[in-house]
């Protein structure tokens, strides 16, 4: 049995897009948009951890150290990097952090000024390739990173994946029988280019699958 320091984080779950890492959080604030909330009411904010396990040697990595004032939300691999989103509630910035595990080294790949959103409402990375996402409650998807478009969708929507110039949404229906169906959409535009029947399955190499 082996036996992993993790500093009293228990709770990890695979990386997005990845086969061999995984990731967790404190949520000292709950999650990012409920942090982003206690900060514009006068609370003050100190930063949750953000640490990642490599499977099968468990070796903890700690790219990013927590600073007050700051939050990270969900990260994701894409383009064998581990991409790290932080959003620095001081100085009004959303930061994009690469993390190399090769080189043990970070680099910052954006900064994107906070008052570009609303709020971090399902604000989250997706890929391929690499995006910075909002789908909050205006009933609207935007592409915050690294073009910048939004369209309206319908509440039952979620984003799950870009492929080439097509997003793939899926989508749950209760009449009266539940029901999932994919929605594939025109990225520049929203138009809806085809819709299948089933439910989106992302697998940890990076394949999508429909089950249904």
């Amino acid at each position: 049995m082996k036996s992993i320091n993790t500093q009293g984080i228990i709770h990890f779950e695979l990386l997005n897009g990845s086969c061999e890492w995984y990731w967790g959080t404190d949520y000292i604030h709950g999650d990012l948009y409920e942090a982003e909330e206690l900060f514009k009411m006068g609370h003050k904010v100190k930063s949750n951890k953000l640490l990642f396990i490599h499977y099968p040697d468990g070796n903890v990595v700690e790219p990013v150290k927590p600073q007050d004032g700051q939050y990270f939300g969900c990260p994701i691999y894409c383009d064998n990097h581990i991409i790290i989103l932080l959003v620095d509630f001081l100085n009004k910035q959303i930061k994009l952090v690469i993390y190399d595990d090769k080189s043990n080294e970070t680099t910052l790949l954006t900064v994107i000024p906070l008052g570009d959103v609303k709020d971090c409402y399902n604000l989250l990375l997706k890929q391929y390739p690499l995006m910075l996402t909002r789908q909050g409650n205006e009933g609207k998807f935007e592409i915050i990173y690294p073009e910048k478009m939004e369209f309206e969708i319908t509440p039952n929507e979620s984003f799950y994946f870009r492929e080439n110039e097509k997003l793939f949404f899926s989508a749950w229906y209760e009449d009266p029988d539940y029901r999932e169906e994919v929605i594939v959409r025109e990225i520049f535009t929203g138009r809806i280019l085809d819709k299948i029947s089933g439910a989106i399955q992302s697998m940890p190499d990076g394949q999508k699958w429909i089950l249904g």
